[in-house]
């Protein structure tokens, strides 16, 4: 519920109840639709208009433009609306229990069951269409008659008086019906060439997704010429580069073990001269002539066997040297 404050907001300054269909002025003034057409038709002998909240004049008759925003807030949160509901359009007259409503009446502005309609006026200002719910949209803000006419230099469904006395005073209008045709054909020739040009559209959209789709195809099969023949340059490289590798460390471990060998008998014969050369080195130091002259004459020259068996270790090494280069040169190529 809302607030007094808010209340005081909704009512109309004419009646004082809430707006009932609010309307507004140009001065933007909101009134009851009914409560502002009675305001009006008493100034109509004066020919000056009023707004009877700020006073505004105008010599002309104000056109009265729908308050939606502010209907909406009536109909949502203080009323309910009385003749429309969620199943549809009921008759205005038939209030003991709704009866859908078979026709409305632009001049009574009211909707009616089969029964009123057929006793209803027939003359030609009770114009009879299908149940609507905002009938004072089919008529003129401004003269309050039925739209019948469209104006085509202002794009704009008029009254009888708008084309006789009012603002379209002068410019070419048709009947609605008329109006509505010619639009109605406008509207299938531009539907027309829509669908020719959507079905073109579908049929360019159909060429170019065969055409990506090719295009996707080709790149793969072309993917798969280049890299099949890269994945076996790959195998035949990582064979290639473990053989290599293999046969590196098979000779480095070769040659570490003769390396090995001929360093520990080296390391022996080093051993023995060492030992040689104190013995010789204690007999230089002797003073005892005849302990120097009983020994062995071993220490005059070098044993021919020991040097020629270091003689065989060097020439050994230098084969394993060259032995070495070529396997390096065979590696190599």
């Amino acid at each position: 519920m809302a607030s007094a404050a808010v209340r005081d907001e909704l009512l109309c300054s004419i009646c004082l109840s809430t707006y009932t269909d609010p309307v507004m002025l140009r001065c933007g003034h909101n009134f009851c639709r009914v409560c502002i057409h009675r305001v009006l038709d008493t100034q109509d002998e004066a020919g000056v208009y009023s707004c009877p909240q700020c006073r505004e004049e105008s010599q002309e008759r104000p056109a009265l433009m729908r308050n939606l925003a502010l209907r909406n807030i009536m109909e949502n949160f203080l009323i309910t609306p009385p003749t429309q509901t969620e199943a549809g359009i009921f008759c205005t007259y038939c209030v003991d229990s709704p009866v859908p409503a078979a026709k409305s009446c632009l001049m009574c502005e009211a909707s009616l069951c089969e029964k009123h309609v057929r006793v209803h006026s027939k003359s030609a200002e009770h114009v009879l269409c299908e149940p609507s719910a905002n009938l004072e949209d089919r008529k003129c803000s401004v003269h309050k008659k039925i739209l019948e006419y469209y104006c085509t230099e202002d794009a704009a469904c008029i009254c009888v008086t708008c084309s006789l006395a009012g603002e379209h005073r002068g410019h070419r209008v048709e009947m609605l019906d008329e109006a509505s045709e010619k639009k109605k054909e406008r509207l299938r020739n531009v539907l027309q060439k829509l669908t020719t040009r959507s079905r073109e559209t579908e049929k360019i959209v159909q060429n170019l997704e065969a055409r990506k789709k090719k295009a996707q195809d080709n790149a793969v099969e072309k993917s798969e010429r280049v890299t099949a023949p890269c994945r076996d340059i790959r195998r035949q490289l990582d064979d290639l580069e473990k053989r290599v590798l293999s046969e590196i460390s098979r000779q480095e471990k070769e040659e570490s073990l003769l390396t090995s060998t001929l360093i520990q008998k080296l390391e022996i014969q080093k051993a023995e001269l060492s030992r040689k050369m104190r013995h010789m080195e204690e007999l230089c130091n002797m003073t005892d002539p005849l302990t120097v002259l009983q020994e062995p004459d071993s220490g005059d020259l070098c044993d021919p066997e020991e040097e020629g068996g270091n003689e065989d270790t060097m020439e050994h090494d230098g084969g394993n040297e060259d032995t070495m280069e070529h396997d390096g040169g065979e590696t190599g190529e």
